[in-house]
């Protein structure tokens, strides 16, 4: 079973919105307070991470449609 192309762009909207709060989330936490290179490392473990679960939720969704 296929996404509708509007259910994809719903959730690539969905994706890049969470991953630019996470990203900026990180930065209000240890912005000034770690080198500038470590606060870039833990932004993207976060956002990694985030990639994931968000991956894997659409990735349920379509499963329980079949």
């Amino acid at each position: 079973m296929k996404i509708s192309p509007r259910e994809a762009l719903v959730y690539g909207v969905v994706t890049l919105s969470s991953l630019f709060l996470t990203a900026y989330t990180v930065h209000m936490l240890v912005g000034g307070l770690v080198p500038a290179d470590r606060e870039y490392h833990y932004m993207g473990m976060a956002c990694s991470g985030v990639a994931v679960v968000i991956g894997f939720m659409a990735w349920d969704v379509v499963r329980r449609r079949r």
